[in-house]
């Protein structure tokens, strides 16, 4: 399919992308200035060229695996015109060069945004962040949802180049009047019932500790409290809402004033985090992953 990718009508393809982000066919007609039937027509006979079905009619529209090819491909020719028409000067008076990337939440939190302040800025650029687990960010790569990720995932996204950034430490922590009530006995045993934090559902650290630890099936405590900010979740341990395994760099001013204990000093958590972008000859794109492998290289462990 990617072969024939470059003789595909851009207007249709155009027409596929406004349809997967306005959610319906009535909303990519206005977006377009044209009629409904105008759009279903140009996605029907892109899906004839294609031989695949792209697109699945639900409320909102999704794109099918086939979809999510040309919607990839669509924003990346939209990006190519956008640096094109930047480097002739035809661009709109101060129309920034905007750049999406997906993030975990404590990379987010911790290393990433001191990394966007050094990104050169001419062009004028615009960030769009979108936070999402590293084990899922690579997801909105594949979608073409974002032009990079901070992903766990060592595997490149078809169309995407990978660099190591390096290992995010995580250590075992909670409050000291926390761990003296719930923490007195073998830890394999105290973890599985006393109280934790975890960032929301899809949190699955917490769990997966202990079950290393136990070398059993059994996961941290059915109760448990979800905070879906990196800083509340570690403020939270704090706190003495629950035990947690917290960013070495969040927890350490926390341990020094005496709010934080170590768990298991010999026991952290190192989480390989790499940078995912699309292979584009982007002089934006190019910026911004210069000044984040740079950061990562002095935040990270092992970069």
């Amino acid at each position: 399919m990617k072969s024939e990718l470059t003789e595909l009508p851009l207007d249709q393809v155009r027409t596929l992308l406004a349809v997967v982000d306005e959610g319906t066919f009535d909303a990519a007609a206005a977006a377009l200035h044209v009629t409904p039937s105008a759009v279903s027509q140009r996605v029907k006979a892109l899906e004839q060229r294609t031989g695949r079905v792209l697109l699945l009619r639900t409320k909102p529209v999704r794109p099918t695996e086939s979809g999510e090819v040309v919607v990839r491909f669509a924003r990346q020719l939209a990006r190519l015109e956008r640096d094109a028409r930047a480097e002739l000067g035809m661009s709109g008076a101060g129309e920034p060069t905007r750049v999406s990337i997906a993030v975990n939440a404590d990379s987010l939190a911790t290393w990433l945004l001191p990394a966007l302040t050094r990104v050169r800025h001419e062009p004028r650029l615009c960030f769009e962040l979108r936070r999402e687990d590293e084990t899922r960010t690579a997801s909105l790569l594949r979608e073409g949802l974002v032009m990079a990720a901070v992903t766990s995932s060592p595997e490149p996204v078809t169309g995407c180049s990978v660099r190591a950034l390096g290992r995010m430490r995580y250590v075992l922590v909670a409050n000291p009047d926390f761990a003296r009530e719930h923490l007195g006995g073998p830890l394999r045993d105290c973890l599985a019932t006393a109280p934790t934090v975890a960032f929301d559902r899809s949190d699955d650290l917490q769990d997966a500790f202990v079950r290393r630890l136990r070398h059993d099936r059994r996961g941290a405590s059915a109760e448990r409290h979800y905070m879906p900010t990196s800083e509340g979740f570690a403020e939270s341990v704090a706190a003495g809402l629950g035990w947690g395994l917290v960013p070495e760099v969040q927890a350490e001013p926390l341990l020094r004033a005496g709010r934080l204990v170590h768990l298991a000093p010999e026991r952290s958590v190192d989480v390989p985090l790499y940078w995912q972008q699309w292979k584009l000859d982007s002089p934006a794109l190019a910026a911004v992953s210069e000044a984040v492998v740079a950061a990562a290289a002095e935040a990270l462990r092992g970069a």
